[in-house]
């Protein structure tokens, strides 16, 4: 805790809005001795040598900067600890989110003192922050220098080279007698290297030799993962290799499991498994191979609009049966036709993988047909069909080179039927770039293959979690092990577990070998963070960790359930037993604590409800207005309000905003505190969640989502209307949106009403 604090006014990033001299001699006076020094800088990023000097003057355990965004060039700011003690950097948002959204237009009603008094309330927030802000120290593992890779086929192999020559140890773990997976079927690939306009020899052959004869890589064939325990940094992983078992100490996980192709009754509406001369394209890659194609105009088909349409009619026919039977009065549940209907939902999930797997379908046919005309010298006609041709990035080179190959056709076209006449198979298109609708007649057509991700189908890895052995929601992404596409690729739900590869999206072989190096670099970063007792992202380099205070313990489990990450495992007794190299420091265990036992040193529940209480709530609401207490997620909606503050937008100076770590930290404590204190409306600013969720730490924002009932009930019994307490999904480029949606919240607020322990 910062028993002595400095507090350092930035004039410059402040400007001229406020009167700076003024909140000095108010700190002051407000904290006396608790602070060693206040002072006004000019420039603060210039200033960092004076604040050294005070620290050693003054003996200083605590910096409070007040100015810009702590989200800017926070960096500057670390300062070396003093007299064996480490110095706790605070920082207060004077600029973003003080001067620069004050409503400054002529016709608005807030009087100047009400900026001032912004700025008072932020300056107390900030230093009673500080004062309850502790030092944790680091929660080091091992950090084994040994990395375990799940699957030998393109992707792991690269992963385990990769990781050898970065010189950690790679335990390669292949379930079938043989490397390469899905790449023995590709002798000849798409571009993997400039100029990116020719197929490549994919060289399989010369990349098992070389993983096989580096000495840092041990390989096993026909084997599994039995069991992986522990944590990051220090897993034990048991390896099954028939009736042999071996066990390693692990560091890290690359999992390079790979996909398996689509279930072909979904492409059964498109002909296949119906005629021969009907394959998609991983049966087609297999034909190649073995140099069993014979056919002379092959159609190679991308739009698959004939299967999903096909499962659509058929969802709608099977719910129309069920609702003509619940009108009829019909039990559904002895109708054997309605017992179909639960498969239908899973098929029209299980179709869009299809969908993914354009990209490398697109890319895949183009391939494809391109080696079948190299081997016939151009006397095969190969026609390609699509309905959205995706190549990606600079591959365009290779698919603007097959648009002038001499035996390729493309057109973009709706494919209405495929049908098998005996001779000949007849494609027909209608809506097609020629500008006319035709009949194609093929010896062979080539469908799409969909690209499932082993995790959808097997358990890939048996994790000794109480959560379950396996990566939890994956439903939600239809099997892929990514946990957030948008924000941290190759993460997983499960610290230390890392993607890479067709099993976390589908990609082309040459995006597997960039997977295969990120993977292995977010593996390595995981192990030294483990080795330095700091957290991966996306808090990386967070030396604080949750602590528990068993005696007030009721294990009820709660935390254990929430957590999205497994960090918490069970004892005999029932009791959370921390890992603390999986947490991700999101604080939802603490979120979600009724006895309120769970709190880190420099984030507490104790720490957010001071500020709380610091904020001077007026009595008279009609003269003074409301006050708001706005909970923000620091990694979404805190930086969308400093990117509005900076383009001029304003918002209501009723409003205070505290940055959490994420909604799911949020305990119903601090809604209950700032309602005690008088606040008229407390507003929760998180991540969007559900099918396209954004959350940082996966599911933070739908967990206080759910806990709104709790909320709602201690409104109730402080007899006090739910509405007061809104959760709003915010996404970190709705910057320009999201000041009009607190002005109408705080609008909604002042139509309620003044909250009714004012006068108390």
């Amino acid at each position: 805790m910062a028993n002595k604090i400095g507090v350092y006014l930035d004039k410059s990033n402040i400007g001229g809005g406020l009167d700076i001299e003024a909140l000095a001699d108010g700190l002051r006076k407000k904290w006396g001795e608790l602070l060693g020094v206040v002072k006004v800088v000019p420039v603060l990023a210039e200033s960092v040598e004076e604040v050294s000097k005070d620290i050693a003057e003054q003996d200083l355990d605590g910096v409070l900067l007040c100015g810009a965004s702590p989200r800017v060039d926070a960096d500057l700011y670390r300062f070396p600890p003093h007299n064996g003690q480490a110095i706790q950097v605070g920082h207060v948002n004077l600029r973003e989110q003080c001067v620069l959204c004050f409503p400054t237009s002529s016709d608005n009603s807030f009087p100047p003192s009400m900026l001032e008094q912004m700025a008072r309330d932020y300056l107390n927030m900030g230093v009673v922050r500080l004062q309850k802000t502790g030092v944790s120290e680091p929660a080091i593992v091992r950090g084994v220098r040994r990395i375990l890779v799940i699957g030998g086929g393109w992707t792991g192999l690269h992963s385990a080279l990769q990781a050898a020559k970065s010189g950690y140890e790679v335990v390669l773990v292949e379930k079938s007698g043989r490397y390469g997976g899905a790449v023995n079927n590709i002798p000849v690939a798409s571009p993997l290297s400039p100029p990116w306009t020719d197929k490549q020899p994919s060289n399989l052959q010369d990349l098992i030799d070389e993983v096989l004869a580096n000495n840092k890589i041990t390989a096993h064939l026909n084997s599994t993962v039995a069991r992986l325990e522990g944590e990051p940094g220090e897993f034990r992983a048991h390896i099954q290799c028939g009736e042999k078992a071996l066990d390693y100490e692990i560091g890290a996980v690359i999992l390079a499991s790979g996909w398996t192709p689509l279930d072909p009754k979904y492409l059964a509406p498109m002909g296949l498994g119906k005629s021969p001369a009907i394959v998609h394209a991983g049966q087609f890659a297999k034909m190649l191979v073995e140099g069993t194609v014979n056919a002379r105009r092959i159609a190679f088909v991308l739009d698959t609009t004939l299967a999903e349409k096909a499962f659509a009619a058929s969802a709608n026919k099977s719910d129309d049966k069920v609702a003509k039977d619940e009108t009829a009065g019909e039990n559904a549940e002895s109708d054997g036709e309605n017992m179909d209907a639960p498969f239908v939902k899973e098929d029209l999930e299980s179709i869009r993988h299809l969908q993914y797997s354009n990209v490398v379908n697109s890319v895949g046919m183009l391939r494809q047909a391109n080696i079948i005309c190299d081997r016939t010298n151009d006397a095969t006609q190969a026609f390609i069909i699509y309905k959205n041709m995706a190549i990606p990035g600079i591959l365009e080179r290779f698919y603007r080179k097959m648009q002038n190959r001499l035996g390729i056709m493309m057109t973009r076209a709706d494919v209405t039927s495929i049908s098998d006449r005996g001779d000949r198979v007849v494609v027909s298109c209608e809506n097609t770039l020629l500008g006319m609708d035709f009949d194609l007649d093929v010896d062979l057509v080539v469908l799409p293959c969909g690209i499932v991700p082993t995790t959808a189908l097997d358990l890939t890895i048996n994790l000794a979690y109480r959560q379950g052995p396996d990566f939890p929601d994956l439903t939600l992404f239809d099997g892929f092990a990514d946990s957030n596409y948008i924000c941290f690729p190759y993460e997983t739900r499960r610290t230390g577990v890392y993607a890479a590869g067709c099993v976390r999206q589908p990609m082309t072989m040459d995006g597997c070998m960039e997977d295969a190096a990120g993977a292995v670099l977010k593996a390595i970063q995981c192990i030294e963070a483990g080795d330095h007792g700091v957290s991966v992202a996306p808090r990386s380099g967070d030396k604080s960790y949750p602590m528990f205070n068993f005696v007030r313990c009721t294990q009820c489990k709660r935390c254990t359930e929430e957590c999205p990450f497994g960090a918490l495992d069970d004892d005999e007794k029932g009791t959370p037993k921390p890992n603390p190299s999986r947490c991700r420091r999101c604080g939802t265990c603490f979120g979600g604590c009724p006895e309120r036992v769970i709190s880190f040193a420099d984030y507490s529940i104790d720490q957010i409800s001071s500020m709380i209480r610091e904020v001077a709530v007026p009595k008279d609401f009609k003269k003074e207005g409301p006050r708001i207490l706005i909970l923000a997620c620091e990694n979404d909606a805190y930086p969308a309000l400093d990117m509005a503050g900076l383009r001029g937008k304003s918002w209501s100076p009723y409003c205070r905003i505290i940055p959490v770590r994420c909604l799911g930290s949020v305990n119903a404590i601090w809604v209950a505190d700032a309602m005690s204190k008088g606040y008229d409306g407390v507003l929760l600013l998180g991540c969007k969640y559900g099918d396209d969720y954004q959350c940082h730490f996966v599911k933070g924002s739908e967990i206080c989502s759910r806990r709104a009932d709790n909320i709602a009930d201690t409104l109730k019994k402080m007899v006090m209307e739910p509405e007061r307490v809104e959760q709003m999904e915010v996404a970190i480029d709705e910057y320009d949106s999201v000041p009009d949606r607190i002005n109408d919240f705080v609008a909604r607020i002042t139509a309620i009403g003044p909250n009714p322990f004012k006068s108390m």
